[in-house]
């Protein structure tokens, strides 16, 4: 798998939140460049597995959408007159 990549306003925005976080929840205050590397050791870390998951959700939603196209051509099919 390839290393997994935000653009920069998600960076932002996460490191943002990080930040709030720690400061709100566990009074704890930490600079962007420490929030960025907190990011990016949580992306390495574990990234991985919300995207293999998010993968498996969209296989999911995609199997079930395939059943009801299998159902729908099944409607469409004639019988035989004979």
């Amino acid at each position: 798998m390839s290393k997994i990549e935000l653009d920069q306003t998600a960076k932002d925005e996460i490191t943002k939140r990080l930040k709030d976080y720690l400061c709100e929840e566990l009074n704890v205050e930490i600079g962007s460049f420490d929030a960025q590397d907190l990011l990016d050791f949580f992306s390495e870390q574990v990234g991985y597995q919300y995207y293999n998951q998010g993968l498996a959700d969209a296989l999911k939603a995609f199997e079930g959408k395939l059943e009801e196209f299998n159902e729908l051509i099944y409607l469409l099919e004639e019988d035989n007159p004979t």
